[in-house]
């Protein structure tokens, strides 16, 4: 008898296909709902798979047209060989020549409930069951038909239920068409010719704007921002010009058009006709997003035309490039996937005048021939734009920037006399805030000047002078000799060819002035890239030693990102006791659970007898302590909920979203979402922060008034009350067996002793998930509780935003009527 398996690998090779190889799984299994997942797979033809676990593989259907949500609709569904579970994960692109070519998404996942027994029906042929997924609920069939063909012809039909719709009134999949697991927007590829490549079809227009909803025109908007990056990443991506401009908003209310910087100052005054021009779009509201240019000759952007521009107003050489829409005519589109918006922008620029209004195409070639170009053409670079991405009102990693160059804006803090012919000055003395804030010298820039630009720039420059430098350890000696010192208020947009590792740069190029930013917001720019800090204090035995082999990081990279993350992370430990989970051997060895300084050689490691807290333990809480863990080959660190002030009274109540891992993601964000609303309804503020693997953990600050016994039991009386409530979705008691198909709501970490994963802490899990500190308002953005890891949390943290600012000031306890709402006794 052939193995469930043996089909699906016979027509594999696994060496150059990235689909999983898969093993059927034998033996006692934990207890799990059955899951299901639907994959939209770009091969021959797009198509949809539809695969239902069942003794110990995916049973696997091809549907060409896919699920249909009309029971009136019938969909073939071509039976095709066992898949291994690793297979409902799977995202990526068959290469061409193998089996299955072409790019494959999870289009759904979750859980599937048979109405009788599956064994017996899928034998019958005949299967009818639930669905519990992101997209899919309600009763559906499968039916074996007699139909002929080299492979079984099943038929897949939506039953009537609350859940059907009629197909002409709605079609899940035009609806819908995105990755459940990813950002990952799959375009189908246009037909195939025979000895022809195929190519990617730009998506068809529509309408109806996904995501879309009515809102009244905001009256200050911050934009989106891109983050600087080493190389292009993998994914789904458009890339644009990179302008060398200046960043403008436009808000467009009837007749009034207002134009203003990414800081919110009012330009329009300074570029009137531009403004003008919007106002003949015929637009009832917007806020359109993009970049004022004026190109030279070669039709290229140069800034510092543009500069001489606004200096001679002169705005008629200004236009224009408009590349995002984020809000328009009463709807707010920021959620709809950047495609569409700007599928909509450019339907509203069909009509625009080109001499002051155009957009901003975005390009399909290869972004390394894209770059290429650019810099030929002595452009500054790219920005790349992630596929089905929302517009985000922060620095995010869905935007991008390849610069060609390195080159940013520094403050000018100083200049000096001219020589020779030169007039009005000789070179500018430039600077920049370091990581502490403060002002540190960065060379000089005496190239780029144009004798009109010398003598504007000086007249600019006279009434900032002051008798001494405004700034610690400037230069001196003879390279201070007959220098002019500076209010540092006024930024110079600067071009170089290297940083010196004292921090000055080398072959500088003046490329002019810039009012559109802050000074005090200046620092160096420096692009993300795998988490790298100083850790040459740090004496780390076996750096390059492969912590996960399905990554490749090492125990340095590990250590380099707490290096990196201590200022977030430290203020998470402050005082607070710790385990840790350490990994001598990494992932592929045994893990190690410690609570106590045991044989730990830590400097600066604070440890506790048993007689001071009921138990041994210790505490880190600095960047030495915390590096010297890594040493010790620490992964994990795990906090109590109390404080070395007192031992005996938490500061902190946490509740652990713990799901079936069958379930769909969907099912943990409606959960957080429920037990929040419980929270808000008792007048408790709670933050949130990913688990780094399935779940969510919800923290509720508290004054240290309460016992651990009467924490843990107000906690526990919650998720009691919210299980009897929802006892279909939720669970209040552990154990594998008790969450089929639910979610335990774990109130156990309130009990003295029990500890938490921390804050910014790496799980001992493949790919090193993080877990997250988020705000309230990203939940229903987040794609799963290990969305970060120690690779792309840089990414995050380089906004600079803290998620849990103002956690320090909450001031709550649980009081007596808390308690008694609770049915808690005192």
């Amino acid at each position: 008898m052939a193995k469930p398996l043996q089909e699906y690998a016979r027509k594999r090779n696994f060496d150059a296909t990235p689909e999983p190889a898969g093993h059927q799984r034998s033996g006692k299994k934990a207890a799990h709902a059955l899951q299901y997942c639907i994959q939209k797979h770009d091969a021959s033809h797009l198509h949809y798979d539809f695969r239902l676990e069942l003794d110990g593989t995916l049973k696997s259907w091809a549907i060409p047209k896919g699920p249909s949500l009309d029971p009136k609709v019938r969909r073939l569904a071509v039976h095709v060989e066992d898949h291994p579970l690793d297979y409902a994960s799977f995202e990526g692109n068959i290469p061409e020549g193998h089996y299955g070519a072409g790019d494959v998404i999870v289009w759904d996942r979750g859980v599937w409930i048979p109405e009788e027994d599956p064994h017996k029906a899928y034998a019958k042929g005949k299967l009818r069951f639930r669905l519990q997924g992101e997209k899919l609920s309600g009763i559906w069939n499968l039916f074996r038909t007699h139909l002929a063909g080299k492979k079984e012809q099943w038929l897949l039909i939506k039953s009537d239920d609350a859940q059907a719709r009629p197909q002409a009134d709605y079609d899940i999949l035009d609806a819908e068409p995105d990755s459940v697991l990813s950002e990952r927007t799959l375009i189908a590829r246009s037909p195939k010719a025979a000895g022809k490549s195929t190519s990617k079809a730009k998506p068809a227009s529509k309408s109806e704007l996904r995501g879309a909803k009515k809102a009244a025109l905001p009256a200050s908007l911050k934009p989106e921002l891109a983050t600087l990056v080493e190389t292009p990443p993998e994914g789904d991506w458009r890339y644009e010009v990179k302008f060398d401009g200046y960043r403008i908003l436009a808000r467009i209310e009837g007749a009034d058009v207002r134009l203003f910087t990414r800081n919110g100052h009012d330009w329009t005054a300074r570029l009137l006709r531009q403004a003008k021009a919007l106002a003949r779009l015929g637009l009832h509201s917007a806020w359109l997003d993009g970049e004022m240019v004026v190109a030279n000759e070669h039709g290229v952007a140069d800034f510092q035309a543009l500069q001489n521009a606004f200096d001679q107003q002169r705005d008629e050489q200004i236009i224009y490039y408009l590349f995002d829409v984020p809000y328009l005519n009463g709807m707010d589109l920021r959620q709809c996937p950047l495609e569409q918006r700007r599928a909509a922008l450019a339907k509203v620029l069909e009509k625009a005048d080109e001499k002051r209004l155009r957009f901003s195409a975005d390009f399909e070639q290869s972004v390394e021939s894209l770059l290429d170009s650019a810099c030929k053409m002595q452009m500054e670079g790219l920005i790349g734009k992630r596929l089905g991405s929302s517009y985000l009102n922060r620095r995010s990693s869905d935007w991008i920037k390849l610069k060609c160059k390195q080159r940013q804006e520094f403050v000018i803090v100083g200049f000096t006399e001219p020589k020779g012919s030169r007039e009005a000055f000789g070179a500018l003395l430039l600077a920049l805030h370091d990581d502490r804030g403060e002002l540190r010298y960065a060379g000089k820039v005496g190239t780029g000047f144009s004798n009109a630009t010398l003598a504007h720039i000086h007249q600019r420059l006279k009434p900032l002078e002051v008798a001494r430098p405004q700034f610690a350890k400037p230069p001196s000696g003879a390279e201070a000799r007959g220098v002019h010192w500076l209010k540092p208020t006024l930024l110079a947009e600067v071009a170089y060819a290297q940083m010196t590792r004292d921090g000055v740069v080398r072959h500088s190029v003046f490329h002019g002035l810039r009012d559109d930013k802050p000074a005090k917001a200046i620092g160096l720019e420096q692009p993300v890239k795998t988490p790298a800090s100083n850790t040459s204090n740090l004496h780390l035995t076996h750096p390059e030693r492969v912590i996960d082999a399905s990554t490749g990081i090492t125990k340095r990279q590990v250590a380099e990102y707490y290096a990196q993350v201590a200022e977030w992370i430290l203020p998470h430990l402050k005082r607070r006791p710790v385990a840790l989970v350490r990994a001598p051997d990494g992932l592929a060895g045994e893990l190690f659970f410690q609570k106590n300084a045991a044989q730990l050689n830590i400097p600066g490691l604070e440890s506790h007898a048993k007689a001071e807290a009921g138990q041994a333990l210790m505490i880190i809480d600095q960047a030495r302590t915390l590096l010297g863990a890594v040493q010790m080959n620490t992964l994990e660190l795990h906090t109590w909920n109390a404080t070395a002030k007192d031992f005996d009274k938490p500061d902190r109540l946490i509740l652990d979203l713990d799901p079936d891992p069958a379930l769909p993601w969907k099912a943990m964000l409606e959960a957080t979402q429920l037990t929040l609303a419980l929270l808000d309804e008792l007048g408790l503020q709670a933050f949130l922060k990913t688990s780094g693997g399935k779940g969510m953990h919800i923290v509720v600050p508290l004054t240290r008034r309460a016992g651990w016994d009467e924490v843990k039991g107000f906690s526990q009386a919650m998720v009691q009350h919210l299980a009897g409530l929802f006892p279909e979705r939720l669970s209040a008691v552990s154990g594998p067996k008790n969450r089929v198909g639910r979610i335990f709501i774990d109130y156990l970490r309130n009990g003295k002793g029990a500890t938490t994963v921390c804050a910014y802490s790496i799980r001992a899990r493949e790919g090193l998930p993080v877990s997250v500190p988020i705000r309230r308002e990203e939940l229903t953005e987040l794609k799963g509780a290990n969305q970060w890891n120690l690779l792309n949390l840089g990414e995050r943290l380089a906004a600079g935003d803290d998620p849990w600012a103002g956690y320090g000031q909450v001031r709550q306890s649980i009081s007596k009527d808390l308690r008694r709402r609770m049915g808690v006794e005192s």
